[in-house]
């Protein structure tokens, strides 16, 4: 089957077509029209202008997906897209423009959850990969732990309790002066300073659980860049960010060893736009490794907001009968 995907929850318009059948995952395209040139100027995303780009982004990149991948609405067997969680304004539009394709043309309609992509993304990488399999989301909205039950059977085992790990690197990066998005510099940084230079507080909550809260790193942080500024000094920027990279490593690390020993899970998939930081794939590669786990981390390019992971988790929900009618709606809230 051919699957149309659409993706717009944040700041990237995204149209891709997967073939999708038994033992056989291919992506023919995976288009996107990326916002960060535009956001650069405000240091983050703006969820108007989001929103008023992918209007003018979305029907262009569906083409261009269709055509490069050689095939017409008529060969397409079902529309997937993003309808939950994201920015609301976004979402609407990516949502509308799914429905109103798939009614024209009598294709099937279906939504996707944001967070079940960017798992499913492991699937164009891996094609052996089937589930049961605990998986650890990282991004800028989200860093959660599933357990994986099935292709659409996702149960919340840990999460954050307040800030995203993606959130708390973008909101140091912009401090220290970073170009947005932050992340890829914050990476570069981290190698060119000691990871012991300053002492910040562990995302680990402590307890019997496998959650994490990343807002008290982030304070100590941001307090002891603004403490140093008032004595007149510049910090090292490679110290902060390789003290910082390491405590959100090893809080990751720790959490989600923890929950391959509570799910007696021997494979993890590492998902979402912050699992293509080099130190968070390399510390779990190793964790893995040291325990007899297989880790399944999707390719740089597949990491990020796509159509193609949205096509794949769309594939199982359409094999599952969740199709969607002209009455669905966007919602900003993860109610996996």
């Amino acid at each position: 089957m051919l699957v149309l995907g659409l993706e717009s929850s944040c700041d990237e318009t995204s149209a891709a077509v997967v073939r999708m059948e038994d033992g056989k995952r291919e992506i023919l395209s995976n288009i996107v029209a990326s916002q960060i040139d535009v956001h650069r100027l405000y240091g983050g995303v703006v969820p108007e202008i989001a929103s008023r780009a992918h209007i003018e982004a979305i029907s262009r990149i569906t083409y261009e997906a269709l055509d490069t991948a050689g095939v017409t609405l008529a060969d397409i067997g079902t529309v997937a897209v993003t309808s939950h969680p994201g920015l609301i304004g976004a979402l609407i539009v990516g949502v509308n423009f799914a429905k109103s394709l798939a009614f024209a043309r009598g294709i099937p309609l279906v939504a996707v959850n944001h967070v079940k992509a960017h798992v499913a993304a492991a699937y164009l990488e891996y094609p052996e990969l089937r589930p049961p399999f605990t998986a650890l989301v990282v991004s800028g909205g989200h860093t959660s732990i599933y357990s994986v039950g099935d292709y659409t059977d996702f149960k919340v085992i840990g999460a954050t309790r307040d800030d995203a790990a993606g959130e708390a690197f973008d909101k140091v990066a912009r401090v220290l002066g970073m170009p947005y998005p932050g992340g890829a510099e914050f990476d570069k940084q981290a190698y060119l300073g000691d990871k012991k230079a300053i002492k910040l507080p562990s995302p680990a909550l402590l307890g019997d659980n496998l959650d994490f809260s990343f807002s008290g790193l982030k304070t100590a942080a941001l307090n002891y860049i603004n403490g140093a500024r008032q004595k007149g000094e510049e910090p090292n920027v490679g110290d902060i960010a390789a003290s910082y990279t390491d405590a959100i490593v090893k809080a990751l690390t720790k959490k989600t060893l923890a929950a391959l020993k509570e799910t007696g899970s021997k494979r993890l998939v590492l998902a979402g736009g912050v699992a293509a930081n080099s130190h968070i794939r390399k510390a779990l590669s190793e964790s893995c490794a040291s325990i007899g786990a297989e880790l399944y981390t999707p390719r740089i390019s597949l990491c990020g907001d796509n159509a193609a992971m949205v096509a794949a988790a769309g594939y199982y929900e359409y094999l599952v009968g969740n199709l969607s009618s002209t009455d669905l709606n966007a919602s900003a809230n993860d109610n996996i």
